[in-house]
C-alpha cells in the first residue's frame, strides 16, 4: 500500500483551526468539544469486509483530436517521447490503471500505431476532428503505464460498435473484427509473436485487461442488445484463444446488463457502464458557464449533492442484475456541465470536495465495483481532465486538477478491504478500510464554513497512534498553471491522543490509524 509523506502542518490562508484527534473507548459518546458543542462519535467496525480493487482510481486516455489534445499534447514530437512533466505529474497521481480507448476505438486500427514511427500513417479523428499522428500506439502506451506504475486497459475496435459512420473513411475500412482484436492480444501477450519481435520488442508488452464494446447502447444506429451479446461472445472466444489469462469487459449499460450477463457472462470478467452527468437544475442552473462564481453558497449546495446522481447510476446497474455475481467496471465517469472549457467549475476546490464524496461512494460499492474513475486523464482544455497540460510544451508544467488531488490523497492512503462506518457526525461523509493493523478513513467535511468535531470509537480495537493527511482550502479557490503548487496542497500531521478530531470546513482528509491489537 502506497504511503505519502507530506508537510507536518495544516493551514488555511487567513485562519484555520488545527486538526486534532482522540482515541476513545466506551465513554466516547459522552465527550464533546466544549468549544462548539457539536462533537459526536465517529464509530467504526474494523472487521475486514469486501476486497477493494486497486483500480478504483482509473484514468482514461482517449485521443480527442482538436477538441482536447489529450494524446498529441502529451507527446514530445521533438524528442519522440512522452512529455516529462506529464510523466512526473502522473507518477504523483499514481493511478492503478490507465484505459486507452473510448469512441475513438470505433475507427482505430491498431496496426497503424505499431512499428517504425516514420512509417505510421496519420488518421482522421472521425469523432473529435483533426488528425492523429499515431506516434503514440500500443508500445508507447504500455511504456507510459510502466513508467507511472499503472496497469493498462485496452479497448478494441468492436466492429465500430455497429456505427456505419465510423466503418469507412476516405474509401478505406475502419472497422475491426474479432480476428483483428485477437491478433492484437497476440501482438501484446504472446512471448514469441513474430510481428512484435520484428518491431524490436522481444519481450511481451503484456496487457491483461481488455474492453469489448464502448457505449454500444447509446447509439440507436449501432448494434442492438442481442447482436452485441452474440458478437461479444465471438470476440471473447477469439481473444481468449490467444491468451486464456486475459480479463475481459463487456458492455452492460442502459439496462443491458442482465441479458449480457445471461448470454456472454461466462466469457466475461466484468460488465462496463459509463456515467457522465450534470447535477445542476436545468430550469434554474447554478453551475453552467461562469454562473458558479455568482453564488458560492448555491454552487456548494449543488456540488455536495452530486454524489447522489453517481449513486443512483451505480445502483441502477447493479440492481438490474438481481444478485447475479457479475463485477462492474465504470470505465468512464465525469461531470458534464456546460462551460467555456467544459465544466469550468471543476477547477474549484468546491468541486474537489464534491469528488471526495463521489469517490467515497465508489468505495461503498467496492463489493461489485472493481474499476472506476471520476475524470478523463489528461488534456489541454477540458476541465474534466485529471491532469492539465499547458501548451505548447515548455509554457508551463503539467498539474493536477482538484479531482486528481483527491484521487491521489485517497489512493495513497487506503486499505485492502472495506470496513464499516456505523456512525458519523452530521456533516461528515466517511468511509473506512483496513490492511493488517492499519485502519484508514476517508473523511469529507461537507460544510462550507463550519468545522466539525468527531471522536473516534473503534469496536474491539485500541488505537496506538494516528496521522492525518488532508487538503484544506477555500471552496472557491481555483487551480491553474499559475498557482498549482500553492493551492490545494496536502498537509500531514501526527494526531495527539487526548483531544477530539476537528475537521476544518470544506476539507478532504485521509486518516491512518495504527491499531494496538
Amino acid at each position: 500500500m502506497r504511503q505519502h509523506h507530506g508537510d507536518n502542518s495544516i493551514s488555511r490562508r487567513g485562519a484555520l483551526k488545527t486538526l486534532a484527534a482522540t482515541t476513545l473507548g466506551a465513554a466516547a459518546a459522552s465527550r464533546v468539544s466544549a468549544a462548539d458543542g457539536k462533537g459526536s462519535v465517529l464509530a467504526v467496525d474494523p472487521t475486514p469486509g469486501h476486497e477493494i480493487s486497486p483500480h478504483l482510481y482509473m484514468q482514461i486516455m482517449e485521443p480527442l483530436g482538436v477538441t482536447d489534445s489529450s494524446v498529441e499534447a502529451s507527446w514530445d514530437h521533438a524528442r519522440n517521447d512522452w512529455r516529462p512533466d506529464l510523466v512526473e505529474a502522473t507518477r504523483r497521481l499514481g493511478p492503478g490503471m490507465v484505459r486507452w480507448g473510448g469512441i475513438y476505438t470505433d475507427f482505430y486500427r491498431w496496426r497503424e500505431g505499431v512499428g517504425p514511427r516514420d512509417q505510421r500513417p496519420p488518421m482522421h479523428n472521425l469523432q473529435w476532428g483533426g488528425i492523429e499522428s499515431n506516434q503514440v500506439g500500443t508500445a508507447e502506451f504500455v511504456d507510459f503505464c510502466s513508467r507511472v506504475g499503472a496497469d493498462p486497459l485496452m479497448c478494441v475496435n468492436f466492429e465500430s460498435d455497429g456505427r456505419e459512420r465510423y466503418m469507412t473513411a476516405a474509401g478505406k475500412p475502419r472497422s475491426g473484427d474479432a480476428r483483428e482484436a485477437a491478433d492484437w492480444v497476440s501482438y501484446c501477450n504472446d512471448p514469441v509473436n513474430a510481428e512484435r519481435r520484428v518491431h524490436g520488442f522481444e519481450q511481451p508488452l503484456t496487457i491483461k485487461h481488455w474492453q469489448i464494446g464502448n457505449e454500444t447502447s447509446y447509439d440507436r444506429h449501432g448494434f442492438d442488445l442481442e447482436t452485441t451479446a452474440q458478437k461479444t461472445v465471438e470476440f471473447a472466444r477469439a481473444m481468449r484463444e490467444r491468451d486464456a489469462s486475459i480479463r475481459l469487459i463487456g458492455w452492460g449499460d442502459s439496462g443491458w446488463a442482465p441479458r449480457m450477463a445471461e448470454v456472454a457472462g461466462e466469457h466475461l470478467d466484468m460488465l462496463a457502464f459509463h456515467h457522465m452527468f450534470d447535477p445542476d437544475d436545468r430550469r434554474e442552473p447554478v453551475l453552467r458557464g461562469e454562473r458558479y462564481r455568482r453564488d458560492p453558497t448555491a454552487t456548494w449546495e449543488v456540488l455536495m449533492r452530486a454524489w447522489e446522481h453517481n449513486d443512483h447510476k451505480i445502483r441502477e446497474v447493479r440492481d438490474s442484475l438481481d444478485g447475479a455475481e457479475m463485477p462492474l467496471a465504470m470505465t468512464e465517469c465525469h461531470f458534464a456541465i456546460p462551460g467555456r472549457n467544459r465544466c469550468d467549475v471543476l477547477s474549484t476546490w468546491a468541486a474537489g470536495v464534491s469528488y471526495g464524496r463521489i469517490l467515497n461512494n465508489h468505495q461503498r460499492h467496492a463489493d461489485v465495483l472493481k474499476i472506476a474513475t471520476a475524470a478523463d486523464f489528461c488534456g489541454n482544455r477540458w476541465q474534466v481532465n485529471a491532469v492539465m497540460l499547458p501548451t505548447p510544451a515548455g509554457s508551463g508544467e503539467a498539474y493536477l486538477m482538484p479531482v486528481a488531488r483527491v484521487m491521489r490523497l485517497y489512493s495513497h492512503h487506503i486499505g485492502t478491504h472495506t470496513a464499516r462506518v456505523s456512525q458519523t457526525p452530521d456533516g461528515l461523509d466517511v468511509v473506512a478500510s483496513r490492511a493488517g493493523d492499519k485502519l484508514y478513513l476517508h473523511v469529507v467535511n461537507c460544510q462550507q464554513t463550519r468545522d466539525i468535531t468527531a471522536e473516534l470509537a473503534i469496536a474491539g480495537e485500541r488505537p496506538a497512534r494516528a496521522t492525518a493527511v488532508q487538503i484544506v482550502e477555500e471552496p472557491m479557490v481555483e487551480v491553474s498553471h499559475l498557482n498549482s503548487k500553492e493551492v490545494m496542497t496536502e498537509r500531514r500531521i501526527d494526531l495527539p491522543r487526548d483531544e477530539p478530531w476537528r475537521f476544518p470546513a470544506a476539507s478532504v482528509s485521509a486518516v491512518e490509524v495504527s491499531l494496538a491489537g
